[in-house]
């Protein structure tokens, strides 16, 4: 695991200086080792978290004919195989490492290898002869992986866009297409970043560079999509879906380090927890927990902890402590994340670091098999569908507010107006009230929705988080939360062989009598306790709603003295917001804590203000 970076110049002595630079921007990530590569075209850096082959494993790694080198972050669990497989072909290994493994299969295959490698990557070849770079990053978008260009010309990449802060006459200029959309989602749904000419790499890419013009070309190698068989026998599936886990499982424990686990109190930790247990043995694997001392969520962990028999560790945090670490958690995420259950990840990667180097967790489960319980709403509907649509909009013209109405109001629309994925904070007419700086482009789903439109609603909806919701978000907060405390994190739901089985389940084996992910806890029945596998999605709740409150006059005023916040919104709905919310007339809490996030973000990276 690693932080890589990249330039590209004309001048070998400016480029060695500033990859050093950026490289050392990103040591949280790496902080083992460096290696640096730079000739009269290219510069390029890591950090190592050394992870596995820890003698021989140190980059850039040579290919036999020293044409090539690499530059990898993230971890390739099939290695020992496609080892196998080219050694077979006669290829010729100096290290134990996967790095090695990945430069020697794109020499074989080409791109075409990329989907072949079964684990999270964001890496770099160079070709030293030719003067190309070729940069990847993994299917499901795990890892990180964002490029400067100017002009239409490719500068720089990393695995943070700090480091083109390193980058002489760099500028930063917000992005303000990405904060009106960030208003709905709670985090930037463009590949453009917060940062004018910042872009991210969209998952299942590559990307090939002419390191002497600039020139560039983005080319998709994989994508995801359901393809349900009706025809799948349950007790057979049930069996392959507990088999693919464990073997999932298995390939994420390959390390050189110790290796734990985050577990909550719900279906997707528990499984992994359980199965890395079994596969250890009687020796006890590592679990962490944080909650807040408002809430059961370690109550809850502890109970499987417990049952499993694991070395448990379970933390704590409160109010003062949590709004106390926002500043250096927006600096780590790069663009905000106004997910407030970001903060929790932190300070439970900070312990568990203590104790382990790599961590396992549940991510992607909720996605592939089926977990929110909004997609259980098309099932719902379906005893109001005799309804006729005139009917219930005569409900939607009452002149209050009632429990319910939202209901309504989604029944009667199509799932697209109002679908945007499992976050959705500003509604559009009030983002027109709110945001007085000239109107942006609204982001647009219909592309992704036009892909699925012969599935069902809920599985669009499955759709709709995979390609946004999860990257955007989940994966996001995982990687940066994690890194910041240089603490590797996989997550085996996502792997391929797991997403390839999760791909062809039909409805019925994922949502069932109003359960979610019907099948997967059946799959796992008398293995983790029936109290966590009959748990309802609960979600990682954060109690933001009961911590904003008139004694927290200092975090308001963040907002309000906010020059891109004052400049961009009207002031005087922002403050209507939270007085109301103090008042407890509604619940405001998500929405203070969006423009928060927002607010820091531009005073640590625009205003420059110290951390």
């Amino acid at each position: 695991m690693c932080g890589i970076t990249g330039i590209i110049g004309k001048n070998k002595g400016i480029t060695d200086t500033v990859i050093r630079a950026m490289t050392e921007t990103i040591v949280h990530r790496g902080p083992d080792q460096d290696g640096f590569f730079s000739d009269e075209y290219v510069g390029l850096g890591m950090r190592r978290l050394s992870i596995i082959d820890l003698s021989t494993g140190t980059q850039p790694i040579w290919s036999q004919d020293k044409s090539r080198c690499i530059f990898f972050n993230g971890e390739i669990y099939n290695y020992k195989e496609l080892k196998n497989e080219l050694e077979n072909k006669g290829r010729i290994f100096h290290t134990a490492s996967d790095t090695e493994v990945i430069l020697q299969m794109y020499e074989e295959y080409g791109d075409t290898a990329l989907s072949r490698l079964r684990g999270m990557f964001a890496f770099s070849i160079y070709d030293v002869e030719k003067h190309t770079l070729f940069i990847a990053r993994d299917h499901f978008g795990i890892k990180p992986l964002y490029y400067y260009v100017q002009d239409s010309k490719f500068i720089a990449f990393g695995s943070e866009i700090k480091s083109f802060f390193s980058i002489p006459d760099y500028v930063p200029v917000v992005n303000d297409t990405a904060v009106y959309n960030y208003l709905s989602y709670q985090y930037n749904p463009l590949t453009e970043t917060f940062f004018k000419d910042a872009y991210k790499l969209p998952p299942g890419h590559c990307m090939s560079i002419d390191c002497t013009t600039g020139t560039f070309t983005i080319k998709k190698y994989w994508s995801f999509t359901f393809r349900p068989d009706e025809n799948l026998d349950e007790e057979r599936t049930t069996k392959d879906i507990q088999d693919t886990i464990r073997d999932s499982v298995a390939h994420h424990m390959i390390a050189d380090v110790p290796v734990g686990s985050f577990l909550s109190g719900g279906v997707d930790s528990s499984i992994i927890a359980t199965m890395m247990q079994t596969i250890r043995g009687t020796k006890k694997i590592k679990t962490f927990t944080v909650g807040f001392n408002t809430l059961t969520e370690g109550v809850e962990a502890r109970e499987t902890a417990d049952f499993l028999g694991t070395d448990h560790t379970e933390i704590t945090i409160g109010p003062d402590e949590y709004f106390s670490v926002l500043p250096k958690a927006v600096w780590h995420f790069d663009e905000p994340v106004a997910d407030p259950s970001a903060i929790g990840l932190y300070f439970v990667s900070r312990e568990a670091r203590k104790h382990v180097t790599v961590v396992l967790s549940g991510e992607g489960s909720d996605e592939l098999f089926g977990g929110y319980n909004i997609y259980l709403e098309p099932f719902a509907r379906k005893k109001i569908a005799w309804i006729p649509h005139s009917i219930l909009k005569l409900f939607l013209n009452i002149p209050f507010e009632f429990f319910g109405k939202n209901y309504i109001r989604r029944a009667v629309s199509r799932l697209s107006d109002w679908y945007i994925g499992n976050a959705s904070i500003f509604k559009q007419d009030e983002i027109s009230r709110l945001w007085k700086a000239p109107e942006q482009t609204a982001f647009t789903l219909n592309g992704l929705y036009a892909d699925v439109a012969n599935l069902s609603q809920s599985v669009q909806m499955e759709y709709i988080d995979i390609h946004t919701w999860l990257v955007g978000d989940i994966l996001a907060k995982a990687d940066k939360m994690t890194m910041a405390h240089s603490l590797e994190l996989r997550v085996p739901f996502l792997d391929i062989e797991v997403a390839r089985l999760a791909s062809t389940l039909p409805d019925r084996f994922k949502w069932r009598g109003y359960t979610t992910k019907y099948l997967l806890r059946k799959a796992f029945e008398k293995i983790i306790p029936e109290s966590t596998r009959n748990r309802k999605k609960l979600g990682f709740p954060t109690p933001v709603r009961d911590w904003f409150t008139s004694e927290r006059a200092e975090i308001y005023e963040i907002i309000y003295t906010n020059k891109y916040i004052q400049t961009h919104m009207e002031m005087g709905h922002i403050r209507n917001l939270v007085e109301k919310h103090m008042n407890k007339s509604e619940d405001n809490s998500r929405k203070i804590y969006l423009l928060l996030m927002l607010a820091l973000w531009y005073n640590t990276f625009i205003d420059k203000e110290k951390i």
